[in-house]
């Protein structure tokens, strides 16, 4: 038997805080005891962490990645390996990644297409999303199945015609299908037709620089995809998750389903949170480090994001953590911005730029830590075994140092990507010592982790709807 205990820090979960200790046996939280009592100090480990003048927080839940995503003729720049050591030392212990079905293909062959990218490969837990982009009679069973083995959420997009895109009837069977067997449909909400004919209008009106990616992607259109989604959920009877929510208008949406009881949720990412228009609009080509979608909005939107957090009318953050090196990819989109893969780099930057905005205001601690761990967990079926620190959780556990200072910088970063979308940001707060079940992943600022030792994670429903 492993023992680890850590002693002295302030443990910070989604509902309390506590000065207290911490015992971990066989890669398990076996007990907590407040600091100096009898029953912290009568445990007895091989290894003790001080944690003395630090946070002892449950490793993040990152329930929006994509490594290795094949898009606009290249992949994402992070493979399994490298994407899910860079989530380590940004305090993320469990990914959630998203299979492709492929058009004319099984949802089992995108399934276990990125099974194969994935075992063995990682530096920590990982489930899967599976990606709908074929909605037929066969599709429809074979989400049941999927069910059966813990892929338990199936994304669907109203963007990207001709690639990823559902009409409304393929998202509804969908939505049926979900409300019957207990899966969650999660929603890329734009609309891709009428996006796709004000980017050929810009493009025609010589409009090609990365700017004109936020301007055709309205926040209207987004607005619209997402009423639309939801009205769709609500004829099925199914519950829906909105991915990467961007703009006022959408959150405006969700709130009013919420208010109305209609079980509809909002996830956003850093990159709404602390970039904006003014980043797209970087001269000599540096806007297309931020072309993603939804696109970066205007920067009053990211108080009504703050806003949304704080009144849980948005309940998740997560990365949608897709990179794409400026040189050699993000290039391909010189002259024509449509041509831009879309996606940023940030599974590294999360929970630090979360911790910032505790600093700032935005959030409470005990909030960072929902929206980045318990929640997500939640959500998508993986509490409490991840996202809380408590008896039977795995010791997924990050010392973080609240005091430490730090300047984000491609440098200093660790995901496979030439930029960082926040270069030259100044923070406070860095992990320090990183356990995945119980096994330190990085020590004291060092990687001491090793491809493999995360595994795939099977889930339950969303925990919500229960």
């Amino acid at each position: 038997m492993s023992r680890t205990v850590i002693r002295g820090g302030l443990v910070i979960t989604g509902s309390d805080e506590i000065h207290a200790d911490v015992l971990i046996e066989d890669g398990r939280i076996a007990a907590l005891a407040t600091t100096g009592t009898p029953a912290a100090e009568a445990f007895t480990a091989e290894r003790t962490i001080d944690a003395t003048g630090k946070y002892v927080i449950p490793g993040g839940v990152d329930a929006h990645t994509h490594m290795e995503l094949p898009f606009g003729g290249t992949f994402a720049s992070d493979t399994f390996e490298t994407g899910t050591r860079a989530a380590a030392w940004g305090g993320t212990t469990t990914i959630v990644d998203f299979a492709v079905q492929s058009v004319g293909h099984s949802l089992r062959e995108g399934l276990d297409a990125w099974h194969a990218k994935a075992e063995g490969n990682c530096a920590v837990d990982y489930g899967f999303h599976m990606i709908v982009s074929d909605v037929n009679q066969e599709t429809l069973k074979e989400m049941d199945l999927l069910i059966e083995e813990g892929v338990t959420s199936f994304k669907q997009f109203m963007a990207y015609p001709g690639v990823f895109y559902s009409d409304d009837g393929q998202i509804l069977r969908a939505m049926q299908r979900s409300a019957e067997n207990g899966g969650l449909i999660m929603m890329h909400a734009e609309n891709g037709i009428a996006i796709d004919v004000l980017v050929e209008q810009a493009l025609a009106r010589g409009e090609t620089d990365p700017r004109y990616h936020g301007e055709v992607r309205k926040a209207l259109l987004e607005a619209e995809a997402t009423h639309r989604a939801i009205k769709l959920a609500q004829v099925a009877g199914a519950p829906l998750y909105v991915v990467h929510v961007s703009a006022m208008e959408a959150v405006a949406e969700l709130a009013r389903a919420r208010d109305e009881g209609l079980p509809v949720f909002g996830e956003t990412c850093p990159q709404y949170l602390f970039l904006s228009t003014d980043n797209l609009a970087e001269p000599d080509f540096e806007g297309a480090k931020y072309v993603c979608s939804t696109p970066l909005r205007p920067r009053e939107h990211q108080a009504k994001l703050w806003q949304g957090l704080r009144t849980n009318d948005l309940q998740v953050v997560s990365t949608d953590h897709c990179p794409f090196c400026f040189t050699g990819q993000k290039e391909l989109g010189r002259g024509d911005f449509s041509k831009i893969p879309n996606g940023l780099p940030g599974v590294e930057n999360r929970m630090d730029l979360l911790h910032q905005a505790v600093l700032d205001g935005h959030i409470s601690r005990r909030r960072w830590i929902e929206i980045a761990c318990a929640t997500p967990a939640r959500m998508f079926g993986l509490y409490p075994k991840k996202g809380t620190i408590a008896p039977g959780a795995d010791a997924d556990v990050v010392i973080y140092d609240p005091h430490a200072e730090q300047v984000m910088s491609a440098s200093e970063h660790h995901m496979n990507v030439d930029y960082s979308a926040y270069e030259g940001k100044h923070v406070t707060g860095r992990v320090e010592t990183v356990l995945s079940r119980g096994e330190p992943v990085i020590t004291e600022r060092e990687y001491t982790g090793h491809a493999g030792h995360g595994v795939f994670t099977p889930r339950s429903t969303c925990q919500y709807l229960n």
